[in-house]
């Protein structure tokens, strides 16, 4: 996914000024770090032609930031038994479509095998995560705090005196 998120060119003010520079400010997102290399060298081959194309220059600065939060099987299966125990096998959703969405958990995922868990709260007019009208369910916090009592729990083996 390729996302331009910001244009800046120019001062609002200087409606009669063409600008000497612009900026576009954007983001890409994959899960593969292949098509993350594909894209960085696309894109820069990309910014230059264009650029060239209107007798201009222009240069790409890609920075990679949030690698993809991708789930490890294992501890993802491990994690959704745990939680079908608490909650009952239909309220368990094992097979989400995969989100763009960055998540620090990303970088731990880098080093060690685990799983990003998400934690339904349903009700009525309910938003997703950074939507202006998104309310926090409270009510959820007791049921979550159960999943991850219980991962642990079930994670651990038990000490023996």
């Amino acid at each position: 996914m390729v996302s331009l998120c910001s244009v800046h060119s120019g001062e609002p003010s200087a409606f009669a000024v063409i600008p000497r520079e612009a900026r576009i400010v954007g983001t890409v997102r994959t899960f593969r770090r292949e098509v993350q290399d594909m894209i960085e060298e696309r894109l820069g081959r990309l910014v230059e032609s264009v650029a060239l194309g209107f007798g201009a220059t222009a240069r790409l600065k890609y920075m990679r930031s949030y690698p993809a939060t991708i789930n490890s099987e294992r501890e993802a299966m491990f994690a959704a038994d745990v939680a079908a125990g608490i909650v009952g096998e239909q309220h368990v959703v094992r097979s989400l479509p995969p989100s763009m969405g960055a998540e620090d958990f990303s970088f731990m995922l880098q080093v060690r095998p685990g799983a990003y868990l998400r934690l339904g709260q349903g009700g009525e007019g309910s938003c997703f995560l950074h939507n202006s009208r998104y309310d926090f369910n409270d009510d959820v916090l007791p049921l979550g705090a159960a999943l991850f009592a219980s991962i642990i729990e079930r994670g651990l083996p038990a000490a023996h005196p």
